[in-house]
């Protein structure tokens, strides 16, 4: 286990989010949060990331709680995240942006001098674009590169603070079908060096390539187990089921 949840519940007024939300993330692995839209995915994202703090429960991460743990704070524990929207800065190059991040997790209060004499978080900043597949883009402007390129980029960032813990949200949104292949084949790859958590709706997507599943509906817990225990599990058929006939009668 790397981490776990207690009871967590989140509510906005009277709308309760989630609802006594209990799961536990095994260390190694490559876990998928799932279910349809308005489950409570992405609220639960932000919770274990410390964006939001639970209105009830516990977070802890190895054992430690977090629960109101500030962001930063996550980060410097081993905690890396990927939000839905890009969070990149467009006007440097594709190797500035990663070198940046590399050069705060060594020399927090001096991030801005020359990077001639910081060459270690040049040489690491280099490794980690090799890994993402981004070499050939290094000296181009962050903000010129395709959507999916920028995703590639956010996980090199995310990649150099050396996170145990990565939690991409909906990583693949807004992505074309080959993008969406190429980034899937890249997240299998981060999963064999660290443990993954992976925030989706595209429940198809994600079950060939995950070894533990969470399927979130209506802020609570609906299942958990391997991809073949879901696949196989009638609550999980009927909420999904019901979900495709309603967008087929819509359709129609």
């Amino acid at each position: 286990m790397i981490l776990r949840t207690e009871n967590v519940g989140k509510t906005f007024g009277a709308f309760s989010a989630l609802r006594n939300v209990s799961v536990v993330i095994p260390r190694g692995r490559l876990t998928a949060i799932i279910g349809p839209n308005g489950a409570g995915k992405s609220t639960f994202f932000n919770v274990i990331s410390g964006a939001l703090r639970p209105s009830e429960g516990r977070v802890f991460f190895e054992e430690r709680e977090i629960t109101a743990a500030p962001q930063h704070a996550l980060a410097r524990m081993g905690i890396a995240k990927s939000y839905q929207i890009t969070n990149i800065f467009p006007n440097l190059t594709v190797l500035e942006n990663v070198r940046v991040a590399a050069q705060a997790r060594v020399s927090r209060f001096q991030i801005w001098r020359s990077r001639a004499m910081l060459a270690a978080p040049l040489h690491e900043a280099e490794a980690l674009l090799e890994f993402v597949g981004l070499t050939g883009r290094a000296t181009f402007l962050a903000g010129s590169l395709a959507h999916g390129e920028q995703r590639a980029l956010e996980i090199a960032i995310a990649l150099a603070s050396k996170p145990r813990l990565l939690l991409l949200d909906e990583p693949t949104a807004g992505m074309s079908p080959e993008e969406t292949r190429v980034f899937m084949e890249l997240i299998v790859k981060l999963a064999r060096e660290r443990t993954v958590v992976l925030v989706e709706h595209k429940m198809k997507l994600v079950m060939n390539i995950s070894d533990h599943v969470i399927v979130l509906h209506h802020g609570e817990v609906l299942a958990e187990g391997t991809p073949d225990e879901i696949r196989a599990n009638d609550d999980v058929k009927r909420v999904y089921l019901g979900q495709t006939q309603r967008a087929g009668a819509r359709s129609t």
